[in-house]
């Protein structure tokens, strides 16, 4: 195809040289950090009308956006948070730009709105979801978030007199709520935007009707930039226990259980626990899954009176597929595995002795949801391939399920053809990948292929339905996702490989993926891109700039690029257990040499790049794609497109209006095909 004309608008280069442990880094982009100046807003504008104008002009783009529009407006109905004979979901017709909280008394009630964020009247960007519900269903703390950004305000709900209550936390970090038995107020840990103790990780107390300056703080457990502290409740509203995480070179983790009946402090129970640690409560017991002295996982039941390790008694244990979920309805402990990227919920009783499986569909992802140890039902969400995200009510007595939502997306499920694969990454370790594409079309020679992975925090990638990949494999795509080490695919030790000082592993594991669909013949030279988002931006924005050869688009989404200044924004520097910190010389090392923005060569050609970000990503801080596209637009020698799509709405959380998702969407999918030559 030929190549774009016009040049983008010139970015001024005033390069700032910082000494950092020794070494000289130069940034040529320094001012564009600032996200409310003068000059980078002009600069934004000039770029946004470039991306525009380049978008606008490819043919077959209101086709494309026909097509996504189909996909994406439907119905949805999320999984419901069940509380006695109440269920609290949030709910979409087809062309709602937000779900709406809704409320059905018995599983098969009437659909109740209790809150719609429209009626707020401050735009369509304003989303809403469920946070908690008390444990007697008469009141709902509920989010309220703009534009995807990672803060929150939290209103609560009178469920019974359908009236917003005055109490509300401010926008801010939330990591729990939790209602008191008696109804008189609730516990929570809420660090409001512009605190002057940002990091404080404590618990405070909150009467109905009083104003906040009147809250207590029952709790402290420091100012520790590396401590979380969440809060969650007993199913019955009786007790509360404090999850206190510690990050950095080594996770641990402790647990404090309250009894918000009586007068007293916390108590600590578990202490120290290295690595993954998830409890929930039953009676007076603790029912966890960890990964301590256990990889892959294990569960546990730890008796409040005597919760010393030594007494803990394992009810399931480790085995050779991993442990990615439990819950608990019935008394009945249901445990999500997953094996070579496929899951499974299989049952056992409280004792762990093996009572069958849940009979879920096959070759997809399912996920144990909200558990209630007093209720014979139990939810669970199940996606695959060719499956939208589906929800079933699972009856633990009858082993009778029914589906509880599932969106009616107009596609031919059977028209989807997965394979799954392994190639050698260049250590020789074989990786997983699936291969989707339609039916009839593999083996036919040569696609247009698009490519993914993830690589870090331990993510899996497990199958799922997407409108994007739907729509690739309609117009012929093949898209490949390669299940990286820095995943948890195959337990922590999968993660651990590709973590820190090993990130390069997930990198090359990545650049193997994409050399085997090469060599196989599966894609051809020229036509295959690359994508991702957040550490997957990250992923992508090293492969092209360590091997631009081989690939002829990429999309790289609310990434992360100058890793040695990433730590100074935002929240991201609690990544740095995941990436290491350009402040300590070892990390400093090892993210020199991948880091995408000081990797990008002067005269290269690169493959065409877009770049998506915007000013409500707080996340990954849209300063990465503002430097990035400056940088590359600069250095390429290809004559490809380099453009910054952005948008002051675009936000981090996907909780972005429907209208907003389908023109994102059709602009993604108009420069692959553009690019990659295919009809539409």
């Amino acid at each position: 195809m030929t190549p774009m004309i016009n040049p983008p608008p010139p970015t001024p280069i005033e390069p700032i040289t910082d000494i950092l442990h020794g070494v000289e880094v130069t940034d040529r982009y320094r001012w564009l950090e600032d996200p409310g100046s003068a000059r980078t807003r002009a600069w934004l504008r000039e770029q946004i009308a470039y991306a525009r104008t380049y978008l606008g002009t490819i043919s077959g783009r209101e086709r494309i956006r026909r097509r996504v529009e189909e996909l994406l407006a439907v119905d949805a109905v999320s999984a419901p948070f069940k509380v006695g004979k109440r269920y609290f979901f949030t709910k979409r017709t087809r062309y709602q730009e937000q779900p709406v909280i809704t409320m059905r008394e018995g599983l098969a009630g009437i659909d109740v709105p209790l809150i719609d964020p429209a009626a707020r009247g401050e735009g369509s960007a304003t989303a809403i979801g469920v946070l908690r519900p008390s444990w007697d269903g008469t009141l709902l703390a509920y989010s309220v978030r703009h534009s995807g950004e990672d803060t929150l305000a939290v209103e609560i709900f009178d469920v019974n007199r359908r009236t917003i209550l005055p109490d509300h936390l401010p926008d801010g970090f939330c990591s729990g709520l939790v209602f008191a038995p008696d109804g008189r107020g609730f516990y929570y840990s809420h660090n409001p935007i512009g605190s002057k103790c940002p990091h404080a990780q404590a618990v405070r107390w909150h009467t109905f009707g009083t104003g906040p300056e009147e809250d207590l703080e029952t709790f402290f457990l420091g100012q520790d930039p590396r401590l979380r502290l969440v809060l969650l409740p007993s199913p019955d509203g009786t007790k509360m226990y404090l999850y206190k995480l510690l990050t950095g070179d080594l996770k641990t983790t402790d647990i404090y259980v309250q009894d918000l009946t009586k007068d007293e402090s916390p108590q600590l129970v578990v202490s120290g626990i290295e690595g993954h640690f998830k409890p929930v409560f039953l009676e007076d017991q603790l029912i966890a899954l960890t990964d301590w002295k256990s990889p892959k996982g294990r569960i546990v039941a730890i008796d409040l009176d005597r919760p010393e390790p030594e007494n803990w008694r394992e009810v399931v244990p480790e085995s050779q597929a991993c442990m990615d979920s439990f819950s608990i309805s019935a008394r009945r402990v249901f445990v999500g595995y997953s094996e070579n990227a496929v899951t499974r919920i299989e049952i056992f009783d409280i004792l762990g002795r093996p009572q069958g499986k849940v009979p879920c569909p096959p070759y997809g992802t399912a996920h144990p949801l909200q558990g209630d140890p007093n209720s014979d039902e139990l939810f669970y969400s199940f996606t695959s391939f060719s499956q939208p995200p589906s929800v079933y009510c699972y009856d633990v007595k009858s082993g009778h399920q029914e589906l509880w939502t599932q969106s009616e997306v107009p596609f031919d499920a059977s028209s989807v053809d997965v394979r799954q694969v392994r190639y050698p990454s260049k250590d020789g370790t074989k990786i997983p990948m699936f291969l989707v594409s339609k039916n009839g079309r593999r083996g036919s020679g040569p696609l247009p292929t698009f490519l993914t992975g993830y690589g870090g925090f331990g993510v899996s990638l497990t199958p799922k339905f997407t409108a994007y990949v739907t729509f690739l494999i309609e117009k012929g795509f093949l898209v490949a996702i390669a299940n990286l080490r820095g995943g948890s695919e195959f337990g922590e030790e999968w993660h651990i490989a590709a973590k820190r000082h090993n990130r390069q592993t997930a990198f090359d594991d990545f650049l193997s993926a994409a050399e085997w669909l090469l060599a196989q013949g599966h894609a051809a030279p020229g036509r295959l891109a690359i994508g991702g988002g957040s550490n997957a931006g990250l992923l992508v924005g090293v492969a092209l700039t360590q091997r631009p050869d081989l690939f002829r688009a990429v999309i790289c989404l609310g990434p992360l690029l100058d890793m040695l200044r990433y730590h100074k924004f935002d929240q991201a520097h609690v990544s740095a257990e995941e990436y290491g910190s350009s402040e300590n010389e070892e990390d400093f090392r090892c993210l020199q040499r991948y880091s995408p923005y000081h990797q990008v060569s002067d005269g290269v050609p690169y493959p065409a790049v877009m770049l998506i970000s915007g000013d409500a990503d707080t996340r990954c801080n849209p300063m990465h794609a503002r430097k990035m596209a400056a940088r590359l637009q600069d250095a390429s020698s290809s004559g490809y497109p380099i453009v910054l799509d952005y948008k002051p709405t675009w936000g981090h959380m996907p909780v972005q209006p429907l209208t907003n998702r389908i023109e994102a969407l059709t602009d993604r999918l108009a420069f692959l095909c553009h690019e990659l030559e295919v009809n539409v």
